[in-house]
This record gives structure tokens, C-alpha cells and sequence, in this order.
């Protein structure tokens, strides 16, 4: 693919994904870019759309898989300053998709605007968070969207109002669009009062990990009504080890890539997983992480 001489300094070759995904194991993509503005990731996205080149977003790589013979396409980074900026507006608060979630909401509660900080604790990207309908104990985060800037393959920018945005239990319908950028409506509120919440927040996030595993990911979405961690220990896979990856054995929605953990291992865990939890309950446990 010969991308446009201006951008090709932007052009990395087999660049190894392993190490920008929470659990460190994939292959290369054929190729990489991470652009410095919203001029370079259009442009970037429409010479590839040219060619007939895949595209795939990477964010904080949370919840992404890749397998060891990598992706046969173009991976754009959104983690770039100009990409991830956040700025409050009155009530409004809007953040760039490559934002990390948990920056917005620090961000927010600085500014005393509240209705995010429940969400503490969530890793990855604000952009990952609004396709997912990221959700805690206060609930949704769709419902704090007011409108969704995306990018579609063709290079056009258009916003998504938030009367034709459908939110549902980890979902919504910007499945497969490319996000820009979010708006939040937020409500104003006592900026000592929200950072007070906010820290008892996050020590109750940091207490459900497994922090002494670097290498994790949380596989599997909670189902409306259940806990996926109270589903596996019903049936019995609680601390489950499949060659080198495991389930946590107090909190076994966290899976653990051990060293010389491979994709294949973690898809036969999962797979196992889901028809285990499935004969006992049955529930279709559905996956939280992205399989490339």
C-alpha cells in the first residue's frame, strides 16, 4: 500500500501489538500510525478506505486479543495529545475518543460537573467506553451523552445527536463507526463533595483487582441482572488454568496471561468458560474482549 508521501513518516511496518494490550500476546499489524491531528487520521482513514485496507482503532488495549499472526491492515492509535483532549464548556464536558476514561472523569469532577465518577476504576478509552455502554453502580454512560462526533470510512465527519444514539445494557448502535470525540451534559455539584466520592470510588475499584498480575483483562460482560464472577463460581471454573492463562481465583472475570501465554489459549479458556456457564445457567456469557 503506498500511503501518500506527506503521512508516511507516520507509517510504522510490523509494528508488534503484544506490547500495547493489557495482556501481551498478538503478532504485528502490517501497519501502525499514530497521527498528531484530526487532519492526519482523516486522511490516513481515507487512503486506506482507497486501497481496501482494514482498519482497526487501538486504544488503551484493555480489552483486545490479538492473534499471533497479527492484523493484515492499518491500526491507528488515538492516544496523541490532539486527540485526547478534554475541555469543559459550562455543563458540558467534551473528550477526545483516544481520552482515557479515567482522565475525563478526574477531569470532570475538577470541574464540578458530576455524573461520571461512578464509573471509576474502568480502564480504557473514552471512545471504547461510549460504543460499550460502559456501566457501574450509578449507572450508564450513555446516559450522559448529549452528542457523538464520527469519522466515516469515506473521510466525512458528521455528529450523532443524542436522540438517534440507542443505548442498551453494554451497547449501543456506534458499533463499527469510528468515534472523534464525545460531549457529556453534566450536572454541577459540589467540586469537594464529588472528590471525596470519587476517592472512595477508586479504592474500591483498586480492592477488586488482581494488581500483582500485570498481564490481565477482564473477558467476559456482565449479563443484565448477574455477575459473571458469581456465574463461573457457580459453575465451578473459578481459578481455571488452560496452558498458560488462568482465571483469578477470587475474582475470575479477570483472566491472567501467564509468561508464553498464546491467543489460542485464551480463546480455548473462554470457549470453555461459556459452555460450562452456559449448561449450568443458561446464560451465553458474551465477550467483553475484542478478538483481532
Amino acid at each position: 500500500m503506498a500511503f501518500p508521501e506527506h503521512l508516511q513518516h507516520l507509517i510504522q511496518h510490523d509494528q508488534p501489538l503484544a506490547q500495547l494490550t493489557w495482556l501481551g500476546i498478538g503478532g504485528p499489524a502490517r501497519y501502525f500510525a499514530e497521527p498528531h491531528s484530526r487532519e492526519q487520521l482523516i486522511e490516513l482513514v481515507q487512503s486506506a478506505k482507497e486501497q481496501d485496507v482494514p482498519v482497526r482503532v487501538l486504544g488503551s488495549g484493555s480489552n483486545v486479543l490479538v492473534r499471533e499472526s497479527g492484523f493484515d491492515g492499518l491500526v491507528i492509535s488515538l492516544a496523541a495529545a490532539a486527540l485526547a483532549q478534554v475541555e469543559v464548556d459550562g455543563n458540558q464536558m467534551a473528550a477526545g475518543a483516544g481520552a482515557k476514561l479515567s482522565h475525563a472523569i478526574t477531569h470532570a469532577v475538577g470541574a464540578g460537573l458530576g455524573g461520571l465518577e461512578h464509573l471509576a476504576g474502568i480502564p480504557g478509552t473514552v471512545g471504547a467506553a461510549i460504543c460499550g455502554n460502559a456501566s457501574g453502580a450509578g449507572g450508564e454512560i450513555g446516559s450522559t451523552v448529549a452528542a457523538v462526533e464520527v469519522l466515516d470510512d469515506d473521510g466525512t465527519v458528521r455528529t450523532i445527536p443524542a436522540d438517534q444514539l440507542q443505548f442498551s445494557h453494554r451497547k449501543s448502535n456506534l458499533s463499527g463507526l469510528m468515534i472523534l470525540s464525545v460531549t457529556f451534559q453534566l450536572e454541577p455539584r459540589d467540586v469537594s463533595t464529588l472528590t471525596k466520592r470519587l476517592q472512595k470510588l477508586w479504592i474500591v475499584a483498586h480492592n477488586q483487582r488482581p494488581f500483582d498480575e500485570p498481564r490481565i483483562a477482564q473477558p467476559f460482560i456482565d449479563p443484565d441482572g448477574f455477575s459473571v464472577d458469581d456465574l463461573i463460581q457457580q459453575a465451578g471454573m473459578s481459578g481455571m488454568r488452560l496452558g498458560n492463562v488462568s482465571l483469578a481465583s477470587n475474582k475470575p472475570n479477570y483472566l491472567l496471561a501467564h509468561s508464553g501465554a498464546s491467543s489460542d489459549d485464551v480463546v480455548e479458556l473462554l470457549n470453555r468458560v461459556r459452555e460450562q456457564v452456559s449448561l449450568q445457567s443458561g446464560i451465553d456469557l458474551q465477550l467483553n474482549l475484542q478478538i483481532w
